[in-house]
């Protein structure tokens, strides 16, 4: 009574191509979020790959079944915000909205800010791979056209731009500080995006601002 008997049993049904390839972009997925969750709490090195599938709620195993281990998923990430990153530095727009659109990036997911800060505290950059140098023929564009001055470095200038972004991720406490304001509060976000636009906007110095040359008549 109330057991299953052959007429009401049901075999199971596999799933088919589709639904598993609909369930391993899923892991994927969770996977990727649960990672850089972890990553950006406690850097690369503190990250445990239990942690990371615990927080995405599969198997350990999946790691390595997708990405080969934490490396590979670290790796995965990065390649991913470099997608990201081609869409955000549009050529088309001008600079200073491109910084903005890198600051809004920070506001809305600030976790990939937080990572790079794990990393500038806890790896010696002797021990790292040799990377290349970061790309500045952006800029260099940008500063033949006349977005910038021809007497700044490329190099200070993205330095200086990320920084900018990173603070309010980075330095919640010199943002209270300064501002007397949560630099998660929209007053905030949008007093110091505009503030960003237009420091941007002069760094083109005389040449786009329309002020005199120091030795020129106003």
């Amino acid at each position: 009574m109330g057991g299953v008997t052959e007429q009401t049993r049901r075999p199971r049904r596999a799933p088919g191509p589709g639904e598993r390839k609909l369930d391993a972009e899923r892991s994927r997925r969770l996977l990727l979020d649960a990672a850089m969750d972890e990553f950006a709490a406690k850097g690369y090195a503190g990250a445990r790959v239990q942690d990371i599938a615990d927080r995405a709620g599969v198997n350990k195993q999946l790691i390595n079944y997708y990405f080969g281990g934490k490396h590979g998923l670290y790796c995965e990430l990065g390649r991913r915000w470099l997608e990201l990153e081609a869409e955000i530095n549009d050529p088309a727009v001008g600079l200073d909205e491109v910084m903005t659109r890198y600051l809004q990036h920070a506001f809305d997911d600030p976790r990939g800010t937080r990572l790079n800060a794990w990393r500038g505290l806890t790896e010696d950059p002797a021990d790292l791979p040799p990377v290349e140098r970061e790309d500045l023929s952006e800029l260099e564009r940008r500063q033949a056209e006349g977005e910038l001055a021809d007497d700044l470095d490329p190099a200070a200038v993205m330095v200086v731009m990320m920084a900018a972004v990173a603070a309010p991720a980075v330095l919640p406490q010199i943002i209270y500080r300064v501002y007397g304001m949560s630099p998660e509060s929209p007053e905030f976000r949008e007093q110091y995006a505009e503030q960003l636009r237009r420091i941007v906007r002069l760094l083109a110095g005389c040449r786009h601002t329309g002020r005199a040359e120091p030795d020129e008549e106003p």
